[in-house]
């Protein structure tokens, strides 16, 4: 689930910093009298990452488009033209003949840039009503509402696995532990139950989560709206939003619900970490409790009795990685002022990261713990 880096991005971001040509090309170049620096546009620009939202970046102009038009701001030959010409960029997209451009700064203008070329100049009335930051407000949550969802979808598999591994081992007794001391006698059913409950809360709070990120702030516009007679009522039920943001200046700078995300999945990889301890405690030589299959580890060179658990390891050591997203995010917007900041074209990585980390962690549980199995230690038995 990374970004397509496969497609072709111009502009390279590595050559000397010089004046460049083409100023025209910038849609808010109006009022500079030079050129933007070479160096400082590739710094600047975020193409190479927030093409992830290509898809979504559509979507959403397809919505604005529709609803353009049911406020008659657009005919509705202007709207079916733009429709047309936005599904023939996703197919381009799609089939990898794409030209990113770094000059275009961000998906955004990409987007805009070739639907222009296709249909014409009816292409820049698509912007009517919108800038950027509402845009990308709004690419956000709708990413970030599909990967929540998908996400919900690996744990309820991951859950549905815990539970036969649990009925499978109901009357199989295994010592239960406090401060890593031997304390009483549990069911391994009931300590992979333990299990379950931690993912249960961890899905319950992603599905919370997601009611605020299912928020539409389309039509907030750059701060203050606009004074277009749009309805944003009619998009955000095109788009599937639960409701609308209320204030303009907060739908297009704030990202709690982003940080709040990346809350939720720390919590579920710190669950994830520390299902993770006690798999490698218990395929030790020293506990000798289960073993997993042999494609979650890895052997020694020098050492062929080993069984190196990598897979748990790995696990455990990405959770560090998750929490080190969340810190990010809180600390990218804990000094920003009303309204949007550049800062926050800094929000992605660590977000996109956060959602493929948490993501290949699950798919690689969803497979492997209710693969686990027992051996023949008398510490577990069954009855």
């Amino acid at each position: 689930m990374t970004a397509n880096n496969s497609n072709n991005i111009s502009d390279t971001q590595t050559s000397k910093p010089s004046v460049t040509s083409g100023q025209g090309q910038q849609m808010w170049g109006g009022r500079f009298s030079e050129a933007t620096d070479s160096f400082v546009a590739a710094f600047t620009a975020s193409v190479g990452f927030d093409q992830r939202f290509a898809k979504h970046d559509i979507e959403g102009s397809i919505a604005h488009a529709t609803m353009l038009g049911k406020c008659d701001i657009l005919t509705q030959e202007e709207v079916d033209t733009i429709i047309q010409g936005l599904h023939q960029v996703q197919q381009e997209i799609d089939a990898g003949e794409f030209n990113w451009s770094v000059a275009l700064e961000d998906v955004h203008m990409n987007v805009e840039s070739r639907l222009t070329d296709i249909i014409g100049t009816v292409g820049k009335k698509l912007h009517t009503g919108r800038s950027r930051n509402d845009q990308v407000a709004t690419d956000i949550r709708l990413w970030l509402r599909e990967e929540v969802d998908n996400i919900v979808e690996l744990l309820v598999k991951l859950q549905s696995g815990l539970l036969n591994l649990a009925e499978q081992h109901t009357d199989t007794i295994m010592p239960g532990f406090t401060h890593l001391q031997t304390a009483q006698p549990v069911s391994f059913g009931h300590h992979v139950m333990a299990w379950f409950e931690m993912l249960n809360r961890d899905t319950d709070r992603l599905i919370d989560a997601r009611r605020r990120i299912n928020q539409m702030p389309l039509g907030s516009a750059a701060l203050a709206g606009t004074t277009f007679p749009i309805d944003r009522t009619i998009t955000a039920d095109l788009l599937g939003f639960e409701g609308i943001c209320q204030n303009s200046l907060d739908a297009v700078s704030d990202r709690d619900f982003a940080i709040e995300f990346t809350a939720a999945a720390s919590i579920l990889m710190m669950h994830l970490s520390r299902m993770s301890e006690e798999i490698i405690l218990w395929m030790s030589a020293q506990f000798g409790f289960v073993q997993i299959p042999d494609r979650f580890c890895t052997g020694s060179s020098i050492m062929p009795q080993k069984k190196n658990p990598d897979v748990p390891e790995l696990v455990r050591g990405k959770a560090a990685r998750v929490f080190g997203q969340l810190t990010t995010l809180l600390t990218l917007m804990k000094n920003q002022p009303l309204a949007y900041n550049k800062d926050n074209q800094e929000d992605k990585e660590p977000l996109f990261d956060c959602v493929d980390t948490l993501t290949g962690s699950l798919l690689a549980f969803v497979d492997m713990l209710p693969n686990i199995y027992l051996t023949k230690r008398t510490c577990v038995r069954p009855l």
